[in-house]
């Protein structure tokens, strides 16, 4: 059994090719004509030398251009590598060179960039985005035109490479690398994630795609970031239609959720889902359609997603955890939530994952320790065989790989994740999450979006400190803000320091981006 991306996606080809694979905008294209595409790409790749191992660059935005080039990749058997639009050209320059590309395919507005890094690679694709721009290499229409569209590529294998570069939140990133059959299983529906029974064989999905109604999943976050790609690629190895927005809007979600019939949404955190429920709860929408909810990859705060249970009552809403290192280790469905609770997601564990404490023992209920997941594992981290040997573990003689998350296992059996070990806080000896912090902040009704960091303190080595961006034309209060905060976390937790902002800058998936944070603190003054 193969168990190979592209072998997965070509199953449900010839299950279903008239059905609509993809849609993005006003367009949408068939599992036949992406498949077609993807071979003509495939093709003019391969003239150009591309084969087995080789890594292609992903610079581009949603759209159905670029999930037909990441599906050419893959049915070359070489690595598609994402690369993150809002880089400048240092941050290109360094992922370039630490991936290797052999090709790039790029958004044809970010063309003039491309001229600029020195590493980019001789074959270069412009996609087409609606800009006119001077291209440097082929353009995407081209390379169609003179590449072939049969299916006529050597046997994959599992074995072959996934390659995921984190986001880069606190440092360069980091190149997560999987075996397909590996990706496919923790991240691609090839185990049942709550039971761990895997799938008979690779035609499964295909076969039950078949049988079972067909869904529309709009699939929120960028194609750069692991969420949407897994997302997309289950839904496809299924028979399912995907649905892109070629940029974020929370009122063109609903839109599309009406003009689409969408049955389930895929969302990465607050981010994403505050504005969302608050363009619902403001513009009229109707959201019939709609049968299910899922955030994963950062906070979902209590006070959001009693918003979503209470708008949209017959909708499932769950809050998924996991890690490009990990894949799935957590499910919880959202019930109703007392309106001050500011808990970090607490999730029912899949049935590899554990708690492991600072001893290397698996942690008894209550004690704090470091989320590790078992069963298949990725390879570890490209060109760092240091960090390799950090994450990949081994407990009562199982290996593990640990991505960093703290989490505590709770006596029901259920685990509390409480966030980043790089990012949690130690003020006097007392550990502070950020995530508990901002879901006290964010439960007032004045705050939009909060982002919490520990600063230099000459008396507890490090203070708690906020960044709050109010809501629009809400004047906050600050000496209220603290009262409301202490009603719900214990004093030591509570920031010391409060800079008010006009918006948190966040990622392009939605995170935190703490590099920005702590420049602001340190340049500007406090309120």
């Amino acid at each position: 059994m193969a168990a190979n991306i592209a072998d997965l996606f070509e199953h449900a080809v010839d299950a279903f090719g008239d059905r609509v694979a993809v849609a993005c905008g006003e367009r949408e294209i068939t599992y036949a004509e992406l498949e077609e595409s993807a071979n003509r790409l495939a093709h003019f790749l391969q003239s150009r030398g591309v084969g087995k191992g080789a890594h292609v660059g992903l610079y581009a935005g949603n759209s159905i251009e670029a999930l037909v080039a990441m599906i050419a990749v893959y049915k070359l058997r070489a690595v598609a590598v994402n690369v993150n639009y809002r880089y400048v050209e240092n941050e290109l320059q360094y992922l370039f060179e630490d991936a290797s590309l052999s090709a790039l395919i790029h958004d044809r507005g970010f063309s003039a960039r491309v001229k600029a890094v020195r590493a980019t690679p001789q074959t270069t694709i412009a996609l087409p985005d609606g800009t006119v721009a001077d291209i440097p290499g082929v353009s995407y229409e081209d390379a169609l035109a003179v590449g072939k569209p049969d299916r006529d590529f050597e046997p994959r294998s599992g074995d072959d490479i996934y390659l995921l570069y984190t986001g880069g939140t606190t440092g360069y990133p980091k190149g997560v690398m999987w075996r397909h059959e590996d990706a496919w299983r923790v991240l691609g529906g090839g185990i049942d994630f709550m039971s761990g029974i895997p799938l008979e064989d690779e035609w499964a999905q295909s076969r039950r795609g078949a049988e079972m109604p067909r869904m529309t999943r709009l699939c929120l976050a960028p194609l750069i970031h692991g969420n949407a790609q897994w997302a997309a690629l289950a839904s496809l190895f299924g028979g399912d239609t995907v649905v892109f927005l070629p940029h974020f809007d929370a009122d063109e979600v609903w839109r599309t959720i009406e003009r689409r019939q969408v049955n389930v949404v895929v969302l990465i955190g607050d981010a994403m889902a505050r504005p969302i429920i608050e363009a619902y709860l403001a513009g009229g929408y109707d959201g019939s359609s709609l049968m299910a909810i899922s955030s994963s990859a950062a906070l979902f705060s209590p006070s959001v997603k009693r918003q979503y249970i209470l708008a949209l009552p017959d909708v499932l809403v769950t809050d998924a955890i996991g890690a490009s290192e990990t894949g799935f280790t957590g499910l919880g469905v959202v019930a109703d939530v007392e309106g001050g609770a500011v808990d970090g997601p607490r999730v029912m564990p899949g049935p590899d994952t554990i708690v492991i404490d600072d001893h290397g023992n698996k942690a008894p209920p209550g004690v704090i320790g470091r989320l590790a997941r078992g069963g298949h594992l990725p390879l570890g981290y490209r060109n760092d065989p240091v960090k390799t040997a950090a994450l990949l573990t081994e407990v009562d003689g199982v290996r593990y790989a640990i991505p960093g998350d703290l989490a505590r296992l709770e006596e029901d059996g259920t685990i509390t994740l409480l966030g980043r070990g790089n990012t949690c806080v130690n003020t006097g000896g007392e550990k502070v999450f950020p995530e508990e912090v901002e879901g006290a902040l964010k439960s007032h009704p004045d705050v939009f979006d909060a982002l919490v960091i520990g600063v230099p303190d000459d008396l507890l080595g490090q203070k708690v400190a906020a960044l709050v961006q109010p809501r629009p034309s809400a004047v906050l209060d600050l000496s209220e803000l603290d009262a409301h905060v202490r009603q719900r976390i214990a004093g030591y937790k509570v920031p010391r320091s409060v800079w008010l902002v006009d918006r948190i800058a966040r990622t392009i998936s939605g995170k935190a981006d703490y590099r920005w944070a702590h420049t602001y603190v340190r340049e500007n003054d406090a309120d």
